[in-house]
């Protein structure tokens, strides 16, 4: 059974044995602003592939990237994708529930995150705690806490029993929505929504 530690009562406890699991290649499944999420270091060798088996998901399909902040975002991504539309949702929309996919840098090449090697899809999530996670440990490749094709679920224990293994560490934040962000693909132009979330088109004005 993984360890869980509940974030409320133990706030330093969480970020700290989520830190320690992470930099040891584990899984920790936490709260976001949106859903619940299991998480591990794409700076990790063969870290992430723990994820794909979590959710019973083909590695086709790229994880999410979690971020501190834009600076560390803007680490991540092709300077020449930065354009004014880019740089207006990471400082109007962030902290915020809209992932951005854009070319990776050069940096970025390297991260095991599925899908294509040439693209990545970021987000810095409307919550403290994984905010804090990230800047201790780097930016967190993320993905729902579900099994592929299942709903959502809200508490933090139901989301680790609907995983098809036992991630290394539960951290409890209580009740999560069940909306997950909204994807806006920047990688073309005019950029277009890959999924709808509480973010519309009329706040991206695309």
């Amino acid at each position: 059974m993984p360890t869980v530690i509940d974030l409320a009562s133990q706030p330093e406890a969480a970020l700290a044995g989520a830190v320690s699991a992470l930099r040891d290649g584990g899984t920790v499944l936490l709260p976001t602003d949106t859903v619940y999420g299991v998480a591990a270091l794409p700076s990790v060798e063969g870290a992430t592939g723990q994820l794909f088996r979590l959710k019973d998901r083909s590695d086709a399909q790229p994880l999410a990237v979690l971020v501190a902040n834009a600076d560390q975002a803007r680490t991540l991504v092709a300077p020449e994708a930065l354009t004014d539309n880019v740089n207006r949702w990471m400082v109007s929309l962030w902290p915020g529930a809209l992932t951005i996919v854009l070319p990776r840098s050069i940096e970025a090449a390297a991260l095991e995150l599925g899908g294509s090697p040439d693209t990545i899809g970021l987000r810095c999530p409307d919550h403290d705690f994984v905010r804090a996670l990230a800047g201790r440990v780097g930016p967190l490749a993320t993905t729902s806490a579900n099994r592929h094709g299942s709903p959502t679920l809200p508490t933090a224990r139901a989301a680790a029993a609907d995983l098809s293994a036992s991630v290394d560490l539960i951290v409890d934040g209580g009740l999560a929505g069940t909306v997950a962000s909204t994807v806006v693909d920047a990688t073309v132009r005019p950029a277009r929504i890959l999924r709808e979330g509480s973010i519309g088109p009329g706040e991206l004005r695309l």
